[in-house]
């Protein structure tokens, strides 16, 4: 009985660091179920190290998980996968722990899409020291022993992933006034969904992108640019058909969120998001746009929001 009592405790011991070796992972891989996945692989090697001799478990647990989701970014198969531009981050729907802490503007902005979508431009390695030290505040020090490098190293990398990060960042991007926010999705929405291009138009910025992952049925994201080419696909696919909504499994209803901290409507029918839409603002305009209807990619948030209280829709039907 009292190896199992102290199989109990240990088995609690990493559960009691679950939420938050996934927020880690989520960070590093940009994939909910990739980030699951590593963190029970972490359990496994937990289960099997000789837990007497690991004498501070959160960062021994840190290390195996960092490393875990090192390998996977270095296989081939996530190499072939990303290198494409194929890729898009798992979006989350605000609430879900695998988010992590939030409590500082580095913290949320690590874990935005638009982040975690430039973090493919760093290396492996610079993605690892960006996320210890701007998210979870791990010292030089300390992330030199997790990673196995040097802390000069450490600070080589993170300043190299500062420096890329913050060029590729669209000029006044950055936290709104949530209220405000809501308003501009609010004025697309209703310019989309009426065909109002001039208005369109109006709420872009000259460098907007859109990208869509064509409900996972083409096999490459979609990318298009200027102003009028996105307000141009917006109207067309915010007009309601039939043969969407035979894809959507129904008439959807349209609902504000916020993912992954940004602005986004998600059409949700019979309780089910059957899509998302995400918007990134700055200055008071939107600066991107990212579709979302693989249903693959929409698992985690689907079943999040199935157990939530949703407000009332935007749209009650679309």
């Amino acid at each position: 009985m009292e190896g199992v009592t102290a199989d109990r405790f240990d088995a609690d011991r990493f559960e009691a660091s679950r939420n938050r070796l996934a927020s880690l992972a989520y960070r590093l891989l940009g994939s909910a179920a990739d980030a699951e996945d590593a963190v029970q692989d972490a359990f496994l090697h937990w289960q099997a190290a000789d837990r007497q001799r690991i004498k501070v478990p959160e960062a021994w647990l840190t290390r195996v998980v960092t490393n875990l989701c090192l390998d996977r970014l270095r296989s081939a198969r996530a190499r072939r996968e990303r290198a494409t531009g194929d890729w898009l981050p798992e979006p989350l729907l605000d609430g879900d722990p695998m988010l992590g802490p939030a409590d500082t503007f580095e913290q949320r902005e690590s874990v935005s899409l638009a982040v975690l979508t430039l973090m493919e431009r760093l290396s492996p390695l610079e993605r690892a020291v960006y996320v210890l030290r701007e998210a979870f505040a791990y010292s030089h020090a300390e992330i030199a022993g997790i990673l196995d490098i040097t802390e000069s190293a450490s600070q080589q990398h993170l300043h190299r992933a500062r420096r890329r990060v913050t060029d590729a960042r669209r000029p006044g991007a950055g936290e709104s006034d949530p209220g405000a926010a809501r308003r501009i999705v609010e004025a697309f929405l209703a310019a989309a969904s009426s065909g109002r291009t001039e208005r369109l138009v109006a709420l872009l910025t000259d460098d907007v992108v859109a990208v869509s992952d064509g409900a996972g049925l083409v096999g490459r994201l979609l990318r298009f640019e200027t102003p009028r080419r996105v307000a141009a696909v917006a109207r067309a696919g915010f007009t309601p058909t039939d043969a969407k909504r035979r894809l959507a499994g129904g008439t959807p209803a349209i609902h504000y969120a916020l993912v992954n901290g940004a602005p986004a409507i998600l059409a949700v029918v019979g309780g089910k998001v059957a899509g998302c839409v995400t918007f990134d603002l700055a200055d008071g305009k939107i600066a991107g746009v990212r579709g979302i209807a693989a249903p693959a990619r929409l698992a985690r948030l689907a079943e999040r929001w199935r157990r939530s209280e949703p407000g009332t829709p935007l749209m009650a039907e679309w």
